[in-house]
């Protein structure tokens, strides 16, 4: 999974970029956060890993009309995206150890407000990335928060494999 800011910094990325696609901004914020609060990410990705994401079957269960839901979407599009097209190496400890390094240049660049339930699992850290490019992470904060949803929506339904297939992370683990 992306790390809790990566998330955050899209969301508020995507309201900037969309300013009539959300009415309930905490709503939609709750929906970005909820995927990964659970113990069993499995369940809440609709895949066997949280990096497999499904995002046809959130369409078998939930649909985006209410800003929960786009949150929660996004929050999928955005873990399918950065394993299956972002990351060019992956380690599992190493990855989410680099989250905490990048965490607070991208609470400021995106001005992320980090919410209450969720501050003990956000840590800083000093230190240098080998996996995690701040420049490259901050233009995929961009890019993925330009997405219409309903543009995806349509795609994932009429099983665009774009939006479907899964890369193994065994092919870019080191």
């Amino acid at each position: 999974m992306a790390g809790y800011v990566i998330h955050l910094a899209i969301g508020e990325e995507f309201i900037r970029l969309h300013p009539n696609e959300v009415k309930d901004y905490d709503a939609f914020i709750e929906g970005i956060i909820a995927p990964d609060g659970v113990a069993d990410k499995s369940l809440t990705h609709y895949g066997p890993r949280s990096s497999m994401v499904n995002l046809k079957s959130f369409f078998e269960e939930r649909d985006i009309k209410k800003d929960f839901d786009k949150g929660y979407f996004l929050h999928l599009v955005t873990d399918y995206l950065f394993y299956n097209k972002f990351l060019e190496k992956f380690s599992r400890n190493g990855t989410h150890e680099e989250y905490d390094v990048i965490n607070v240049e991208l609470e400021n660049e995106f001005k992320v407000k980090i919410p209450e339930k969720i501050k003990d699992r956000v840590f800083y850290k000093e230190g240098k990335t080998e996996i995690l490019d701040l420049q490259k992470t901050i233009r995929f904060i961009k890019d993925v928060a330009k997405y219409d949803l309903e543009d995806i929506k349509t795609a994932v339904i009429n099983g665009d494999e774009n939006w479907l297939k899964i890369r193994p992370l065994d092919e870019i683990r080191i």
